[in-house]
């Protein structure tokens, strides 16, 4: 791990799913936060750190808002929208199931791969922005985020053949994208400059094996794939599988 300057976020924050940018007093919003590995302790400061945001104010002219409430969201039925946190009484409930590899296995693995991209993605492949995408860096990118998080954040290496996974990759094709570039940026106070954060936007479809795939491909969609991922760039959905 010595080439990689850094360690990645063991965090994700997804801001809302719209184009909507202004908020008016009475107006939801909804965000969501994923915690990774030995991230998910800190879940207790997560929420007090939104919750004194809201007194504190946030955006362009500092906008207060109040947390109402924080609720379990992800693929188990009996808990998914369960509130394990309200604004009024300000009691966190620890009794609640994380979501664990051995979740994400579904019982089939399809021909084709359909993927929506939601919020922009940002591949790098030969030290450059793709502005096209194959499977491969796709795959590339996504392997080498999930092997960097359960090193640093799970305490654990992942012992697999990444050289024949790679290789494998490559045999996948695309056979229709509706990709497009999708150009955002963000203001950087620390660095007071204003960021290019743009990537691809949209809909893919490839072809091929994908049984060795599946669970990181499941795996991504939680943790997202590319570069900026802490501020919710490259969530992916995928269309034709039950995850």
């Amino acid at each position: 791990m010595k080439k990689y300057p850094y360690a990645p976020h063991p965090f994700v924050l997804t801001p809302p799913l719209e184009e909507k940018k202004d908020y008016h007093p009475g107006d939801p919003l909804c965000f969501e936060l994923i915690l990774i590995g030995k991230c998910i302790d800190f879940l207790p400061y997560f929420i007090y750190t939104f919750d004194e945001l809201g007194r504190r104010g946030i955006g362009k002219g500092k906008g207060r808002y109040l947390l109402k409430e924080v609720r379990v969201s992800h693929p188990f039925p009996e808990e998914k929208g369960k509130t394990i946190y309200t604004g009024q009484d300000k009691i966190l409930q620890s009794e609640f199931r994380m979501i664990q590899i051995s979740d994400l296995i579904p019982s089939s693995s399809p021909l084709t791969l359909h993927l929506t991209f939601l919020t922009p993605v940002r591949l790098k492949y030969g030290e450059r922005l793709t502005p096209h995408l194959e499977f491969h860096i796709l795959f590339r990118n996504l392997l080498r985020r999930i092997s960097l998080l359960s090193y640093f954040h799970c305490e654990e290496e992942l012992d697999i053949d990444y050289k024949g996974l790679i290789e494998e990759s490559k045999k996948v094709k695309v056979i229709k994208s509706d990709l497009k570039w999708f150009d955002w940026e963000r203001y950087s106070n620390r660095q007071s400059s204003r960021m290019k954060m743009g990537g691809l936007i949209g809909e893919i479809i490839f072809e091929g094996d994908f049984k060795p795939f599946i669970p990181y491909l499941l795996l991504g969609e939680y943790l997202h794939v590319g570069k900026g991922t802490s501020f919710g760039l490259g969530k992916y959905k995928i269309l034709n599988l039950e995850s």
